[in-house]
């Protein structure tokens, strides 16, 4: 048996150039499906409109570290922080989505390799006598085999499978950057409850103190009044303050508990609940404070660097719509044995193989083409939005802490020197009521303002340990290009976006079209 398809050297020319002349048509044809007038129109927001700092960047020494929680040296956090980053279902489901995306991005590789298979069929198959097949093969039963490869290879000369590629490939950054912003968060969260929990144990220490100094004066009190120096209603307001310290005592108890309980809640271990230790307030770390709102570190923020790759992801699937208004070519062939009966399969006079160029071009889609690009045109402007949005709340996020940090140390320093005049006055007032020369009222309205001023000041403590972890994490939270960074392929060879040089007004200034929005 001949084989199927065999083409002479003379007529591979002839369909070479076939070919070219189908090519060259198709190009002209392809005016017929038109995308013109179709750009997206969301400028990414430049650096000068957000008053960013970039003359001189954060000292990185404290505010890039990644275990910003390590710097308290408290060993029960460091276990519960290890813990929490490896067991919490949230961050779980973030490692998911990247792998799902990181397989995406696999099989969007795979469109630009060629596609080789292979078959092996073997039938019985009953021919029509009123078919096509003439005698003796109309109407008879024959035996069919067939051992063949075949191989496909589609031609990217548009792009259209790369830009595919490139966009899964900015699915898979985001992704990654997603799954920082969350470990980043569950980090933060830990921190701040363990640090709330160690405050109310700071102040039910101080409530406590309190009963303890009520007490003193109960007893101080009934011993005036055997002396007759006091009379029943001094005892009686005396007495009246004990139900309201243990009141007190029973509410940061509680609330206590909650905290507790929410931090095992985030560790991801229920049981842990009962085995932690309250513990103690720390100290502010020692860290310099930006003035102003510092570009290198804003442009690390896992949030804004997960959605400046969106834009990147989008403007490559408006690059695969463009691509659909162009021809589509593809290199097909196939070479085996096939035969009737099954001992001739493997004779070589079964043998065939083929080529075959397929050409496929848009003439007319009813506007399919003009609206699925107008799609994902629109998506594009969607993702350049929420990039700006996102830049927007991080310079809004970073600078709302800086003023809260300013503002502690200005409320501490006043703090300090209220708590001392208080504590003062108190003294003062017992040993005027002690001598018989003040009143029991004097007293309590100097223990009042002296308990105000602890309470204040454990508030304060806990406020500046709680906003030094708020900017930690409005600064990126120690992370980096390089930590975000899990690339499949080249086309993110440049590393993960260098978000600072669009906010320093390198980037793109009008619109993010494909070219614009691939990362510097």
């Amino acid at each position: 048996m001949t084989p199927f398809l065999s083409p002479a050297p003379s007529r591979s020319r002839s369909i070479s150039s076939l070919g070219a002349l189908t090519l060259v048509a198709s190009l002209a044809l392809s005016a017929c499906a038109d995308f013109s007038g179709i750009q997206s129109q969301a400028p990414l927001r430049p650096a000068s409109a957000l008053a960013l700092n970039d003359a001189a960047p954060l000292a990185t020494s404290v505010w890039q570290r990644q275990d910003w929680w390590a710097q308290y040296g408290d060993a029960q956090l460091n276990t519960l922080m290890s813990q929490a980053l490896s067991g919490n279902p949230s961050l779980q489901q973030a490692r998911l989505r990247l792998e799902r995306a990181q397989a995406l991005a696999g099989g969007a590789g795979a469109a630009l390799l060629p596609q080789v298979g292979a078959v092996a069929d073997i039938s019985r198959d009953l021919y029509t006598a009123n078919g096509l097949y003439p005698k003796p093969l109309a109407g008879s039963v024959e035996n069919m085999g067939t051992l063949q490869a075949s191989a496909s290879w589609e031609l990217d000369f548009f792009g259209k499978n790369r830009a595919a590629l490139d966009a899964a490939v900015g699915a898979v950054q985001a992704a990654a950057a997603d799954a920082q912003a969350a470990r980043l968060l569950l980090a933060s969260q830990v921190l701040r409850t363990y640090f709330q929990w160690a405050r109310l144990g700071q102040q039910l220490g101080v409530a406590q103190r309190t009963l303890h100094q009520r007490e003193e004066i109960l007893s101080l009190v009934q011993a005036r009044l055997k002396a007759g120096l006091d009379t029943q209603l001094e005892l009686r307001q005396s007495q009246g303050s004990l139900p309201e310290a243990h009141l007190q005592i029973e509410a940061l108890q509680e609330q206590s508990g909650l905290a507790r309980n929410a931090l095992a809640a985030l560790v991801g271990e229920p049981a842990l609940a009962t085995r932690l230790t309250v513990p103690v307030l720390p100290e502010a770390v020692s860290a310099e404070t930006p003035a102003q709102v510092p570009v290198n570190l804003i442009g690390q923020r896992a949030d804004v660097v997960a959605a400046r790759w969106r834009v990147e992801a989008a403007a490559r699937d408006t690059d695969v719509a463009r691509a659909q208004f162009y021809p589509n070519i593809n290199l097909k062939a196939y070479a085996g044995l096939s035969a009737f009966g099954f001992s001739n399969v493997l004779k070589s006079s079964s043998e065939q193989a083929g080529i075959a160029p397929a050409i496929s071009l848009p003439i007319f889609e009813g506007g399919r083409l003009r609206a699925n690009l107008k799609v994902k045109t629109a998506d594009l402007d969607s993702a350049v939005t929420a990039y700006n949005g996102a830049v927007l709340d991080a310079v809004h996020d970073v600078a709302d802490q800086l003023l809260v940090s300013e503002s502690l140390l200005r409320q501490q320093a006043q703090q300090q020197a209220a708590r001392k005049a208080a504590e003062d006055a108190y003294a003062i007032a017992r040993q005027r009521y002690q001598a018989g020369l003040g009143t029991y009222l004097q007293v309590l309205s100097a223990e009042s303002n002296v308990l105000n001023q602890r309470r204040s000041s454990v508030d304060l403590a806990a406020r500046t340990v709680d906003t030094q972890v708020a900017l930690w994490r409005a600064l990126g939270g120690g992370l980096t290009p390089q930590t975000v960074a899990i690339a499949p392929r080249s086309t993110a060879e440049q590393g993960l976006i260098a978000v600072q040089s669009t906010l320093a007004g390198r980037g793109p200034s009008s619109r993010p079209d494909a070219s614009a929005a691939r990362p510097q």
